[in-house]
């Protein structure tokens, strides 16, 4: 039996639990009221669906392919953002970190840390993460065999965090592509924690762009329905009202317009997979 894990914040979001979670929103802070417009749709999306979500965006994309590329607003600014997000929308949020000294500012505001895929063996950030209380959710780096995922959760577990979400998000298959294999969900199932499926960055292909990553946006309904299908207690999905003016990842988020449909036809399927044998 897997663990639950309940989010602070209420708002009906349990990992683990009766209903799939959805993890979204645009990848980066691009302002402040980019950011509250898209919580807001997100907000109203969930209450129309009944999906429980967590909102996601990062105050910093320290990993961006080129120096000149955009990459937020910056910890003090970014987090006094999503605290408004919280206060005004009610929705429970998330946000990355990459150094160590970010996580405990990033958990004060924060209801999820995530560890991004590329420094998912970071020892000391893995573990600051883990030492806030927060729940931390651990994305499979794009090098890493699923089964390799349990030394980075051990890691957690050794800073006291039982508080874990898994998240496959594509494997590096050759240069400026990723392949994702569905076997990893029930493998890293295996470890004793929710799992979780980032559609958006397993259509992500990295660096492809020259001087930035490129992506195929068509791929990511077919991917979130095979993981439902699967069986995943979220969906992680980078969202924008207008994908191709994004600041970050525009060309593998997911249209907002589109979002409510396909979270409906996702429920459909999660249904099927947990009715009993």
């Amino acid at each position: 039996m897997n663990r639950v894990v309940e989010v602070d914040a209420g708002g009906g979001v349990v990992f683990g639990g009766a209903h799939l979670v959805a993890i979204a929103g645009p990848c980066v802070i691009e302002s402040a009221d980019a950011c509250l417009r898209h919580a807001e749709r997100i907000a109203k999306i969930s209450r129309q669906t009944g999906v429980p979500f967590v909102f996601k965006s990062s105050f910093d994309k320290a990993n961006r392919t080129s120096v000149a590329s955009f990459r937020g607003p910056g910890l003090a600014a970014g987090l006094k953002i999503l605290a408004r997000v919280k206060r005004e929308t009610g929705m429970p949020v998330l946000t990355d970190i990459h150094e160590p000294a970010q996580a405990a500012d990033a958990a004060e505001v924060a209801d999820v840390l995530q560890i991004p895929a590329l420094l998912s063996r970071q020892t000391d950030l893995v573990m600051a993460a883990a030492r806030t209380g927060r729940i931390v959710n651990l994305k499979k780096g794009q090098f890493l065999a699923p089964w390799e995922m349990k030394s980075v959760v051990a890691k957690a577990e050794a800073a006291g965090c039982r508080r874990l979400v898994l998240t496959e998000r594509g494997f590096s298959f050759g240069y400026n592509n990723l392949v994702s294999d569905m076997r990893s969900l029930a493998i890293m199932r295996e470890f004793g924690y929710p799992v979780c499926f980032d559609a958006t960055h397993s259509v992500q292909l990295p660096g492809a762009g020259g001087d930035k990553s490129s992506g195929q946006r068509q791929f990511v309904a077919p991917l979130a329905r095979a993981a439902t299908a699967v069986g995943i207690d979220a969906v992680f999905m980078e969202v924008h009202e207008d994908p191709d003016r994004a600041l970050s990842d525009g060309p593998n988020s997911y249209p907002l317009d589109e979002l409510a449909a396909l979270l409906t036809e996702l429920q459909r399927i999660d249904a099927i997979v947990r009715e009993p044998a």
